[in-house]
């Protein structure tokens, strides 16, 4: 019989071996005993970048389409504060017009190494232009490059086509700086509802929630079953 995809639960013995450093960090109360959500935020996201192979800044995207049908990708935190948590990409891509159309969002934070994760709701707002042209120009040039060559989302005969828009913008903008593309920009995200998950042993899991009516309100926070 072949090794079966999803792993079995696992047993007290493997929580008690392979957790042990995890759960050491995840057991402290007073972590929890905070009355805003961005100090925490802020020192989970430091954990991340500490601990994490691989970009400790991906979330997940949650949008809807016009239908109400809801998508779902990774894209990379770039900047957060408490006026929000920002991203960019192609406005024409299919995040971009859901975002138009529907201009509210939710993110996920899923750290495996740390076992936790933050989830984060609220409407979403495009940044200035100025904010993408500075977030833009500090991009390598290749991916600057890229940005005018990609129709993001729209279909794509082959990688060859690719790669041949590639060498056209590459030739185009030889020689000179390569300006932000009218449709590639930010957005950010203003937290309504954020909460923080961390793993405990036997799924008996921490998790505390923090809502705001506003943007301008102050905030509540709950304890939450796991």
């Amino acid at each position: 019989m072949s090794t079966p995809v999803i792993p079995p639960s696992p047993s007290r013995e493997e929580y008690a071996r392979d957790y042990a450093a995890a759960l050491a960090a995840n057991s402290d109360e007073a972590e929890f005993a905070c009355d805003e959500p961005f100090d925490l935020l802020d020192r989970w996201l430091g954990d991340a970048r500490a601990h994490e192979i691989n970009d400790p800044n991906a979330m997940a995207l949650a949008t809807v389409d016009a239908e109400g049908m809801p998508d779902c990708r990774m894209v990379l935190l770039k900047d957060v504060g408490p006026e929000g948590l920002t991203f960019y990409s192609n406005r024409e891509s299919a995040k971009g017009r859901h975002l138009a159309g529907q201009p509210q969002a939710a993110v996920l934070f899923h750290w495996k190494s740390l076992r936790r994760q933050i989830r984060v709701r609220g409407p979403v707002e495009p940044v200035s232009a100025a904010e993408a042209d500075a977030y833009f120009a500090s991009r390598a040039r290749e991916s600057r490059i890229g940005a005018w060559a990609s129709d993001q989302s729209r279909p794509l005969a082959d990688r060859a086509e690719l790669e041949a828009a590639v060498v056209r913008e590459t030739a185009r903008f030889e020689g000179q700086d390569v300006p932000r593309p009218e449709r590639w920009s930010g957005w950010r995200l203003v937290p309504l509802q954020i909460e923080f998950w961390r793993d405990r042993p036997f799924r008996l899991h921490d998790r505390l929630r923090f809502d705001r009516a506003g943007p301008d309100a102050a905030w509540g926070r709950e304890r939450l079953y796991p």
